[in-house]
């Protein structure tokens, strides 16, 4: 499968990734991978079945039986979790920290890991997350690192939810998101990191019509 080509967006949460990489994925015809969503249902599945976010064990084992379905619906991607529609759910911050937390754990990470290569299949896979490029696909020809200032982050995150109609605080949000940033580039299993070989972009002051035209160029050859 290692000839299947493999596009990875990596960065933080509210860098745009996700919506760059949808962007990419419909442009170049490909499947498309979220795999931030698949730790925000495992934690969305442990918070529904009473199992403690920390019982590194019974989410290793619920990870590798998880009834999860993806799928693109115009711009929009629906995630089912035991054929329910959690899409809006999973997209909190409390989910978010949550799923922060549960892929600190190396038995959950090793449990999904098998799961996201399956993504792989032809004519190709768009994906991003926190180390697609680094442990999931290393061995991608195109690989991109999304960031931006917290505050900014934090700003795109508030006007998100407020388009979909659910209370926030700015403050809070970015005090979140560094508090996130800080977790998941310390942990020992899979940091929070740019791969080698990666394109950095930093979208602080950059649209993402702007960051699809950059990320589009890179992948002019494919």
């Amino acid at each position: 499968m290692t000839d299947i080509p493999v596009l990875t967006i990596d960065g933080p949460s509210g860098s745009g990734k996700g919506t760059v990489a949808q962007l990419m994925a419909k442009k170049l015809g490909w499947h498309y991978l979220d795999s931030g969503a698949i730790y925000r249902v495992l934690a969305q599945a442990a918070i529904k079945h009473n199992v403690d976010l920390a019982d590194e064990e019974k989410l290793s084992d619920m990870a590798e039986s998880l009834d999860l379905v993806f799928s693109l619906n115009g711009e929009s991607l629906i995630v089912l979790l035991e054929g329910e529609d959690v899409s809006l759910l999973i997209r909190s911050e409390q989910a978010g920290n949550a799923a922060s937390k549960v892929a600190a754990l190396p038995l959950v990470r090793a449990a999904l890991l098998n799961r996201q290569h399956d993504f792989r299949q032809l004519p190709g896979l768009v994906t991003d997350g926190r180390d697609m490029g680094t442990v999931v696909f290393p061995d991608a020809k195109h690989k991109v690192y999304l960031t931006a200032s917290a505050r900014v982050r934090a700003e795109r995150r508030y006007k998100q939810l407020k388009e979909k109609g659910i209370e926030s605080n700015i403050s809070a949000l970015e005090a979140e998101i560094s508090e996130r940033d800080d977790r998941d580039s310390q942990r020992d299993v899979a940091p929070l990191r740019p791969a080698i070989d990666a394109v950095e972009l930093d979208s602080t002051s950059m649209g993402i019509e702007a960051v699809f035209e950059h990320v589009s160029t890179l992948c002019a050859d494919v």
